[in-house]
């Protein structure tokens, strides 16, 4: 295969500060086509990526090799679908799908098809998660007793759109949103989950969706350097957090960690800046972690977030058979926490998985 041609649906958010710049700065993928209605992002796409822009996913087809679904979450099942059925392979924006069973059909048609599917997790590779990895993986946290992550923004206006005021067939709110990132994370770290407790509400006016949620999971084990079973994650995503607590504070046998700030990489995308940049993933040192007990501490660097890994892994996949960046069903497990998250938050009581 010569230079794999990428076509885009959706030139929102996920699309033009994600997608597209990510497609345009890895190897041996070109961005050729972008699905967009709004005359000023076709515009866009075309002078800035040389990309032709269609109205309709229909007319995508014949001008790509990969599809990129980055359309609002309601379309992704049958836009991928879609696209396998036209004998492509496909990456999807997170949440693969709004419920397990549909995820669990999309990667059934893949097989069916001997088509690549995969999923854009991509605070897979933030830098702050990769060094709490790291540091479990070393062993320097002992036995990790617990995962504390959180996604908090301070905006008691909401901005609007089909994320906050979408009902649930939309498949909004944060719990889908960046709640995938936490869970899939959580799951990365310590493994499979046997029990979920979630609280959601909705504080805002106007808002439709869910904007202040938590949830707390129970693993059954994980990848560090003594038994944990048991050990647990409590996740936060918010909107409407006036003091924001720490992005990671994890807490192990031996000591514990504790980061303050977001990942660098999406303020940079969001700045223009290319990905393909040296340092482009790099902390601020006055950002950096603390790793230690209340005797003893130390400042971590941050190691370097790569976003860019996501898309280098497609092109592997493609070109030489490598496994996906993200295997498919994994995303399925996200969704079945979600969703029995969601169970929970309405019944007010733990749900027990199989």
């Amino acid at each position: 295969m010569s230079e794999i041609r990428v076509g885009l649906v959706g030139y929102g958010t996920a699309g033009a500060y994600f997608h597209a710049p990510l497609v345009h700065a890895t190897p041996g993928l070109s961005l050729a086509a972008v699905v967009t209605g709004n005359p000023d992002r076709r515009a866009e796409v075309a002078a800035r990526y040389s990309a032709v822009a269609v109205a309709d996913v229909r007319d995508l087809w014949e001008w790509c090799d990969l599809v990129v679904v980055a359309s609002p979450n309601r379309t992704h099942v049958s836009t991928a679908a879609a696209a396998l059925d036209h004998g492509l392979p496909v990456v999807v924006d997170k949440p693969l799908a709004g419920s397990a069973a549909e995820g669990r059909d999309l990667v059934r048609l893949a097989e069916e098809r001997g088509l690549m599917l995969t999923v854009f997790h991509n605070r897979r590779w933030d830098g702050d998660f990769r060094t709490v990895l790291r540091l479990a993986g070393e062993g320097r946290l002992g036995e990790v007793r617990r995962f504390e992550s959180r996604f908090e923004r301070w905006r008691p206006v909401p901005k609007g759109g089909w994320r906050e005021t979408g009902g649930p067939e939309e498949i909004g709110g944060l719990l889908y949103d960046l709640g995938s990132h936490l869970v899939d994370q959580a799951v990365r770290l310590l493994g499979p989950v046997r029990e979920v407790y979630c609280e959601s509400d909705v504080r805002r006016e106007g808002v439709a969706s869910d904007d202040d949620t938590f949830i707390a999971l129970t693993h059954t084990g994980g990848p560090t350097d003594g038994p944990t079973d048991g050990a647990r994650s409590h996740l936060w995503v918010s909107s409407v957090a006036a003091r924001l607590g720490p992005r990671f504070r994890v807490l192990g046998s031996r000591a514990g960690f504790v980061k303050y700030g977001m990942d660098v990489q999406e303020e940079r995308l969001r700045a223009g800046i290319s990905p393909g940049s040296p340092g482009f993933g790099d902390d601020e040192e006055e950002r950096w972690g603390v790793l230690g007990t209340e005797e003893a501490r130390e400042v971590v660097r941050t190691e370097a977030g790569s976003y860019l890994d996501f898309y280098r892994g497609v092109a592997a996949a493609l070109r030489e058979g490598a496994a996906p960046p993200v295997d498919p069903r994994e995303a399925v497990d996200v969704l079945t926490v979600i969703e029995a998250a969601r169970l929970s938050a309405g019944k007010r009581t733990v749900v027990h998985l199989d």
